[in-house]
């Protein structure tokens, strides 16, 4: 079977005087709504041509249809069907959601008062998603008095949530629904009012926060905020402590935040602290005060305090400190102890202060690479902290530690259906040094057997921006690699914030090019050190992983066997030129401005599309949503095309789009695994590995 040919129309795109020319342009123009419905014939033309790359996707890997179902069945095998949270204390219940055999979405539960009480369902969320293709639901809150569970509904996969809200006593479902918002709320104290978060029809972008009160019509709802700058994301929340209404507004330099106690629905919102171009803060109230996390002259963050009648900047106390070498990533309050999340040498590490005595030490983690965190801590009262580990060998565990005693309870490690023995593993943290003399942390697991002579195969994965740091955490599904003779390592990039602020300010802007030589660079490393060879070595990343993917292949394709690319983001510099795209005009700060020369000229020197040219590329398999509203689906789609294009060499380049699925593919517990079946089987047919 011959791959898709794409049509070429060629179409100008003009900036400063540069004149591009895109000849796939025409596939962005689909109506995403039309799928379900009578499509245009645009949309049937982009329809027909991804259908085609569907079709031609799954000819070129009929040969693996076996092992994909040998790796489905195992992978979701490895599954407890039967599985159950560890329930959390809120407001007298205990709260826990918990699956059943077979069934794809969970079950929220509660019991009142003690673990031995009844079960109360609250939602069934494999009722409401019957006959659905796509079902999400998100942001589950219960109102104060326990009595109504608000929600958002999700049925495209574009993130655009319809609120519901449910009377917990009755098990009906009240006329009220809210549509085009995002999915969290903020409860009032009276129960009847809620403040939400309201998006704009075309950008998506979180644009106002609104205040309804119950049994009243949407159409009267009060916009309490509007954010007039769509550099910004914003959202609201309720205080642990529940005293206050915070509004929140984020954009990748600038924080700003609003409050209202929560006792006062009808009342106005009062600045924290004036909003600043530069300067990034985090606030938690305590008894008569609030905690501060900010970058206020302090590039890793340090914590202040500031009473709670006038928070300006002006009077906030320093509680701790700016260090070099360690970032301040969140807090948690209780009413007798303080908890820090740090990052320092690229781990997390959680720091326990007394709030009385200002005496403090931190929880010892058990591995040289781990991913460990502050879990749900709802209870202010306790002196319990319950918190995640695992580590690339150990699967996910919680555990509740007494702050006083320094005990640690296991309240639950996942199960690994058929049984995993974690000592068969051996997990490896190096620091590879780049080009530019930096170091690089990386984090390898294999299993006993593998031979560093070059022989082996090995996925190295990345993503690299935003600040978001890929921490070397546990999966069930990637031992069916690891069992086969795979080794696996996640390169900590710039672009990350694992050794810092400052490594994730060497990753972005103008700097976004480390990025790529960082993640080339501890390719080459696995090679040198035997790990495995070029044409053993296969490259795995997402989103703006998807993008480091597009920049390496076109930098470097002779280092790898096999990429995979989801959901990838490799169309920048058109992306970042169009405002009416969702997320566009909140990230200049981290990928540049096109409207200005000096950040065009950038972006267009790494834009994985604008720098496709006639070289042999690895095989590659890209996979995307058709609903994808962070990563639209004509980047990958268009990307591929022009890769076709220009391309000199065999290798196999497949194009896959979920038609039901948006940036987090299929939607359900186990779906999800057809598609990694899938990645999987690609490499490892590459790997010569066939079952």
């Amino acid at each position: 079977m011959q791959p898709p040919i794409a049509e070429k129309q060629p179409y100008e795109l003009t900036g400063h005087g540069d004149v591009r020319v895109d000849n796939y342009y025409w596939m962005r123009l689909a109506d995403e709504q039309k799928l379900a419905s009578e499509p245009d014939e645009q949309t049937k033309k982009v329809l027909d041509y991804l259908g085609a790359e569907n079709n031609y996707t799954r000819e070129a890997l009929k040969s693996t249809e076996t092992l994909q179902e040998t790796l489905y069945q195992e992978m979701v095998g490895r599954i407890s069907q039967n599985d159950e949270s560890v329930p959390y204390l809120s407001h007298g219940y205990y709260y826990y959601s918990r699956y059943e055999v077979g069934k794809e979405y969970p079950i929220y539960c509660r019991k009142k008062g003690d673990l031995s009480s009844k079960e109360q369902v609250i939602l069934d969320v494999n009722q409401l998603a019957e006959g659905q293709e796509f079902y999400n639901v998100s942001g589950l809150k219960v109102s104060p008095d326990n009595k109504l569970l608000a929600f958002g509904e999700d049925t495209l996969s574009r993130r655009i949530y319809t609120i519901r809200i449910l009377n917990l006593e009755t098990g009906e479902f009240l006329k009220d629904e809210i549509p085009f918002a995002e999915a969290g709320v903020a409860w009032a104290a009276d129960n009847q009012t809620l403040f939400y978060t309201a998006k704009n029809k075309v950008s998506l972008l979180s644009e106002e926060i609104k205040k309804h009160t119950l049994g009243t019509s949407t159409d009267t709802d009060k916009t309490v905020y509007k954010e007039e700058d769509p550099s910004y994301y914003i959202g609201c929340y309720q205080s642990k402590s529940g005293e206050y209404i915070i509004i929140w507004n984020s954009s990748t330099l600038s924080t700003d935040h609003h409050i209202l106690k929560s006792d006062n629905p009808n009342g106005a919102f009062k600045q924290f602290t004036p909003r600043e171009a530069v300067h990034e803060y985090s606030i938690e109230h305590f008894e008569d005060k609030f905690y501060v996390v900010t970058n206020w002259e302090a590039t890793n963050f340090r914590l202040m305090e500031v009473g709670e009648n006038d928070t300006d900047k002006s009077n906030w106390k320093e509680v701790l400190p700016h260090r070099e070498d360690v970032l301040l990533s969140s807090i948690e309050v209780f009413k007798n102890f303080l908890v820090v999340e740090e990052r320092k040498n690229g781990l997390n590490q959680l720091r326990v202060i007394n709030q009385k005595s200002k005496e403090d030490y931190y929880i010892p983690m058990d591995e040289v690479a781990y991913k460990a965190g502050i879990d749900t801590n709802k209870d202010f009262e306790t002196n319990t902290l319950r918190y995640y580990y695992s580590s690339l060998a150990t699967p996910e565990t919680v555990y509740d530690f007494d702050m006083v005693t320094k005990e640690r309870q296991l309240r639950k490690q996942d199960e690994v259906v058929g049984g995993h023995d974690p000592s068969q593993y051996i997990v490896e943290r190096i620091m590879v040094e780049a080009r530019d003399g930096r170091s690089i942390p990386m984090s390898i697991i294999y299993k006993k057997g593998f031979k560093k002579d070059g022989s082996g195969p090995f996925l190295l994965y990345g993503y690299g921006s935003y600040g978001h740091t890929v921490d070397p955490g546990f999966s069930s599904s990637r031992l069916s690699l690891l069992d086969r003779g795979f080794a696996f390592g996640i390169a900590h990039i710039r672009g990350s914030q694992a050794l810092g602020r400052s490594w994730y300010d060497d990753g972005k802007m103008f700097k976004k090019k480390n990025t790529f030589n960082d993640f080339v660079d501890c390719a080459q490393y696995v090679i040198n050190a035997d790990f495995t060879s070029s044409n053993r070595l296969f490259a795995m990343g997402g989103s703006a992983g998807g993008l480091l993917m597009g920049a390496v292949v076109n930098q470097a394709p002779e280092l790898f066997r096999g990429v995979i690319a989801a959901v990838p983001f490799v169309d920048v510099l058109t992306t970042m030129s169009d405002p009416t795209i969702p997320l566009t005009t909140n990230e200049y700060d981290e990928w540049g401005n096109p409207d200005e020369l000096e950040s065009y000229e950038y972006m267009k020197s790494y834009s994985p599309y604008d720098n496709v040219k006639a070289q042999d590329y690895p095989n590659m398999l890209v996979m995307t949503g058709y609903f994808d509203s962070q990563v639209q689906y004509w980047e990958p789609a268009k990307w591929v095309a022009k890769l076709r294009e220009f391309k000199t060499d065999d290798n196999l380049l497949l194009l896959n789009t979920n038609m039901e699925a948006g940036h987090g593919g299929a939607s359900g517990r186990f779906r999800v695994y057809r598609e990694i079946a899938m990645e999987y089987a690609f490499m490892l047919d590459l790997a010569n590995i066939k079952q």
